[in-house]
């Protein structure tokens, strides 16, 4: 998993409340068993109209969001069903960050484990940044060592995170991360718990 430390990129705004993983990723494109090509789907259903030309009115349709990789949203998003896809098309259309008041807390959990930062600010702090994204070019930094958002206006706000997840995102550690730091134990242990002959059969 990429590590999460600093992070500088432009912001796209899309400051609606319950924004659902239905909606951040429809279940039609839930086939793939990568988690790859997710991307072109985000939002698909908000993105393109029904006969699949862009809707020039949203947001990452607009030339000015192209390449941003900082998503300010409102409150409980990533609400409704578990899926992990939905985070997989937020990373694989380039998001690092989403900013919101509030997460649901399944899609949180699914976004530190697929190294996408998920903070969390006032309501009147994200419509503000949202508000600020309106304007082309607007940059935010997230840095996640010393939990602070900024931007080149001289803007900045803190932002709390529990230590772990917050050593896990920095330090690049999924489940499996974590668990290879104690590859030298599970192997002692291996080596003195041999698999039965029918196991390896």
């Amino acid at each position: 998993m990429q590590p999460f430390r600093k992070h500088s990129g432009k912001v796209a705004p899309l400051y609606r409340a319950n924004i659902d993983t239905d909606q951040i990723i429809p279940k039609q494109f839930l086939k793939r068993i990568e988690k790859t090509g997710f991307g072109e789907f985000l939002f698909n259903d908000w993105r393109r109209s029904p006969s699949g030309s862009p809707e020039p009115n949203f947001v990452l349709n607009q030339p000015q969001y192209a390449d941003a990789s900082i998503l300010v949203g409102g409150k409980n998003f990533g609400c409704g069903s578990s899926r992990e896809h939905a985070v997989w098309a937020l990373a694989d259309y380039g998001f690092r960050a989403v900013i919101a008041s509030s997460f649901a807390d399944i899609f949180a959990n699914n976004c530190v484990k697929n190294g996408v930062l998920t903070v969390i600010l006032t309501e009147d702090e994200a419509a503000e940044l949202a508000r600020k994204a309106e304007t082309p070019g607007y940059q935010l930094t997230v840095d996640l060592e010393s939990c602070t958002v900024r931007d080149d206006q001289g803007s900045s706000a803190k932002f709390k995170i529990d230590e772990f997840t917050r050593h896990c995102l920095l330090e690049g550690l999924d489940d499996i991360g974590l668990t290879m730091q104690h590859e030298a134990e599970i192997s002692k242990y291996e080596s003195k718990h041999p698999a039965p002959a029918a196991w390896r059969a």
